[in-house]
């Protein structure tokens, strides 16, 4: 049973009462996965407490995987966050709750929720025009002409969405060198991160059902931070005609916990101001849709970036909004993305090939990459989201 310093982590907790974020576990002795939240630097298994306590959302956090639970909407979200601040808060419930909160290091950490459909978007202006200016250099405008005036996405594959400290293989394929007469095979020799938020959908909305920007809080339960890796040339000779292929699909890390968006009320802000007149569906005039959220890149250690996501020129309500106003269903456990967070200075790209302007040095095999991440937070607290964390193991040997 945890002392009861457990109940009371410091104040400057990243993970404090103001957070509750979920994930899914198991611990040693049981095997079973569990829905968790985390709480300083423990783990409550909350669906024993809820049965212990005799929440009606027992059956909920029973399960396995949170989808159930981002199904059921916000009026349920709401009262079980609520019932969850007062068995972690309030003393009444210490004795009933302490031996359910169990000490982070000594459990595993699961892929939180079944991923239905993954898509990836291109949001930040600052990273689109980096790398305009690295691939169109003679262009007399580094974004291409669609690039203000909608979200510019592409569909991934949720098959190979892992969670954090899942290693990623260096992946195979084809590449080819512009001096190159005939392309090459084999494993990808410019291997890159990308930075990213994810968001997870809750709620699901039928075929012909557009999302609108007022409704993004009712259908999407919270954010994960997100590694879209990148095989750089493999993606540079297959992206004609159709886009994003085997560069991309390889793996896509996300952490293992999901951060609420009813954490975040503290973090709303005002996206960078519109350039474009916007079609109306996109029209977010006078609308918080922004987060400020403070990313950290590090490799083997080291930081390399610190992108600011509040200077994202698309917001998640406009990304909903975008690829769901063609009448495509949103299902549970969806999962998009804001594409690499880049910022304005030298040391907030979001990924190697702005940070050495498409030259490399590239990830090695060995090398770790861990994003984190913070948000403001009530009454001057920061609220942490789970890191992602990935190690680049080397490409299998070819079979004889």
């Amino acid at each position: 049973m945890p002392d009861q310093s457990a109940f009371e982590p410091p104040a400057d907790h990243p993970f404090g009462p103001h957070n509750l974020p979920y994930g899914v576990f198991s611990a040693p002795a049981a095997g079973t996965r569990r829905i968790g939240v985390r709480y300083g630097d423990h783990v409550l298994d909350a669906g024993a407490a809820a049965a212990a306590l005799g929440s009606p959302h027992a059956g909920l956090l029973a399960e396995p995987v949170l989808n159930p639970l981002l199904a059921a909407g916000r009026p349920v979200w709401d009262a079980v966050r609520a019932e969850l601040t007062a068995w972690l808060t309030d003393p009444a419930h210490r004795e009933t709750v302490a031996p359910l909160l169990l000490p982070l290091a000594e459990v595993e950490l699961h892929l939180p929720f079944e991923v239905a459909d993954y898509v990836d978007f291109y949001a930040s202006e600052h990273h689109a025009s980096n790398v305009g200016r690295i691939f169109r250099p003679d262009a007399p405008e580094p974004l291409t002409p669609n690039w203000k005036h909608l979200p510019i996405g592409y569909h991934g594959r949720s098959g190979t969405v892992v969670v954090s400290g899942t290693d990623v293989v260096r992946p195979r394929g084809q590449r080819k060198a512009p001096a190159d007469a005939v392309p090459a095979f084999g494993p990808s020799v410019r291997l890159d991160l990308e930075a990213e938020v994810g968001f997870v959908a809750g709620v699901p909305s039928p075929m012909g059902s557009p999302v609108g920007l007022a409704d993004f809080r009712e259908h999407v339960f919270g954010l994960t931070l997100l590694n879209d890796w990148s095989a750089r040339d493999i993606q540079a000779w297959e992206y004609v005609p159709l886009g994003p292929f085997l560069g991309k699909s390889f793996a896509t890390s996300v952490s293992a916990w999901v951060t609420p968006l009813a954490a975040l009320e503290a973090a709303w802000t005002r996206p960078p101001e519109r350039t474009h007149a916007l079609q109306g569906y996109l029209d977010d005039a006078d609308r918080a849709d922004a987060l400020d959220l403070r990313l950290e890149v590090r490799i083997n250690g080291d930081v390399v970036s610190r992108p600011p996501f509040s200077a994202m020129y698309w917001t998640a309500a406009q990304q909903l909004a975008h690829m769901t106003v063609n009448g495509a269903s949103l299902r549970t456990g969806d999962l998009f993305a804001s594409g690499t967070v880049s910022g304005p200075e030298p040391d907030q790209l979001g990924c190697l090939l702005e940070q050495t302007l498409g030259k490399g040095p590239w990830l090695q095999d060995g090398d770790e990459v861990t994003l984190t991440a913070w948000a403001p937070g009530p009454d001057g607290a920061r609220i942490g989201l789970g890191e992602v964390r990935g190690r680049i193991a080397p490409s299998p040997a070819p079979a004889a």
